[in-house]
């Protein structure tokens, strides 16, 4: 706790404006987006390497979070005050960071894959300044960040081979696309039928629980979602990333209306169709990934036309 009264005694509004503004980086809106982009426009494979390094992470993360219950610093310190605007995007347990799991494992990724030495300069600051915009707001501790930046490092190292192996061997990219599935399986079982200790079940301590089944829930429909994506363009999409300049504004544009469209048109009506049960979330990030995966990038092919025909 002492870095972070120091941190606490160095705040001003300037600062807590520059830090509110460098966690957004490490929302999943963020994470989903750029690593769509790059699928869309930059390399498939990159993007599938991205998505499942964040995708493997957030399992990590959840998992951490509810066996080891820690609660946030304000929590643990009642003496101490973080930046209240960052309060509520901070509920739930407080080790590890989520926040800095995201941004590592997407920017430090780029930074991994990327042969541009100001990008990848660029991208290891982005992710070290989301990981120190936690602890400046006080929403968590340096062993909060410090083990999810050890594991988002990790996981950038070790999948990283496999993904580039992935490229040019199918059973690779299966194997992969399976694991993930069944460690998402295993991890929902986990949070649904494990019988924690009853502080768990306590009325101020149970949405920790929901929100990690909830986040269970919505990485199976992820996981399925991949699987089929990749499926569809192995055998019959295989879109192109390349096309000209102003193609790929339209592309990204365009992608990322049909995604939101699908993630917020779809929320009542699936609620409604499944009487508000948790595989309602499946089912819709199933179906975004598929909108943004397959049915899209059908598209691309006249998108590569558009500089040929000026």
């Amino acid at each position: 706790m002492s870095f972070l009264y120091f941190l606490e005694a160095l705040r001003n509004p300037v600062l807590d404006f520059f830090f509110s503004l460098i966690t957004l980086f490490g929302e999943e809106t963020i994470f989903m987006a750029v690593g769509m982009i790059v699928f869309w426009c930059v390399d498939k494979y990159k993007g599938y390497y991205l998505l499942c390094v964040g995708f493997f992470g957030t399992v990590m993360n959840q998992f951490l979070k509810i066996v080891c219950r820690v609660p946030r610093p304000w929590i643990k310190d009642p003496n101490f005050t973080i930046v209240e605007s960052a309060k509520e995007a901070a509920g739930g347990y407080s080790f590890p960071s989520g926040h800095t799991q995201t941004s590592v494992g997407l920017y430090g990724g780029i930074a991994r894959v990327t042969s541009n030495k100001a990008l990848r300069i660029a991208m290891i600051v982005l992710a070290s300044l989301v990981a120190l915009s936690r602890m400046y707001l006080g929403v968590h501790t340096p062993a909060d960040v410090l083990v999810s930046l050890a594991t988002a490092t990790i996981l950038i190292f070790v999948a990283w081979p496999i993904f580039k192996k992935a490229e040019h061997s199918p059973r690779t990219m299966y194997a992969v696309l399976f694991s993930f599935l069944g460690i998402m399986i295993a991890y929902l079982c986990f949070v649904l039928l494990f019988p924690f200790p009853s502080e768990v079940y306590a009325a101020d301590a149970i949405h920790n629980l929901e929100s990690a089944q909830k986040n269970g829930y919505t990485l199976l429909g992820c996981a399925l979602g991949l699987i089929v994506v990749y499926t569809a363009d192995l055998k019959w999409i295989e879109f192109e990333t390349k096309a000209p300049l102003g193609a790929q504004i339209l592309k990204v544009l365009g992608g990322l209306i049909l995604v939101i469209l699908a993630k917020e048109l779809l929320r009542a009506p699936l609620d409604a169709l499944l009487g508000g049960h948790l595989i309602a979330r499946s089912l819709r990030y199933f179906i975004m990934v598929i909108v943004g995966g397959t049915l899209w990038p059908m598209t691309f092919r006249s998108f590569a036309r558009l500089g040929k025909n000026k």
